[in-house]
């Protein structure tokens, strides 16, 4: 952390657009909304001005590796649940266990100051589409054979009996 940093017009702005959305967004999604207001900021002023603001513990930010970092306006310890299809970031409700802070601290040598605990699994939105899609599917059997394929549409061809157009959709 540096010295003093003040808070300037537009590093409220950009605090302001963060911390009213949950979404965790990306520094692209708070450019376009910090135009809005001031048409002619740059991508690279919203850029230093988000790493001023985790540098002054106003924010977090997300690393994800590969992908575009998010940004969490709630600087307080919290964990995350992230999609790992969409890569849609949000908070999880679940109270912050600083007592892991002490059992990882006897598990390594190191000094644990802290923890960011993240869940992956599917969202909502994510989790219904697959679920759509997998409705989808269908079970074929052969009628010649008995041969079963699973798939969206009904196979021309029986790769046991090499039977044409023998498959019947399964009920």
């Amino acid at each position: 952390m540096g010295g003093f940093q003040r808070m300037t017009a537009q590093r409220r702005l950009i605090l302001d657009v963060l911390r009213s959305t949950t979404s965790h967004p990306t520094a692209d999604w708070i450019y376009e909304r910090v135009r809005e207001s001031l048409p002619n900021i740059s991508l690279g002023t919203v850029y230093r001005n988000l790493r001023s603001l985790v540098s002054m513990d106003q924010i977090l930010q997300l690393s994800y590796g590969s992908g575009q970092d998010r940004f969490d306006g709630n600087p307080a310890a919290h964990y995350h649940f992230r999609c790992s299809e969409c890569g849609c970031v949000s908070d999880i409700g679940l109270p912050y266990k600083s007592e892991l802070d002490a059992l990882a601290a006897g598990c390594c040598s190191g000094v644990i100051t802290g923890h960011r605990l993240e869940f992956i699994g599917l969202c909502s939105d994510c989790h219904e589409k697959n679920r759509e899609e997998a409705s989808a599917m269908a079970t074929f059997k052969c009628t010649k054979c008995g041969y079963e394929k699973e798939g969206r549409c009904k196979p021309r061809k029986c790769p046991e009996c090499q039977s044409q157009n023998s498959f019947e959709k399964k009920e």
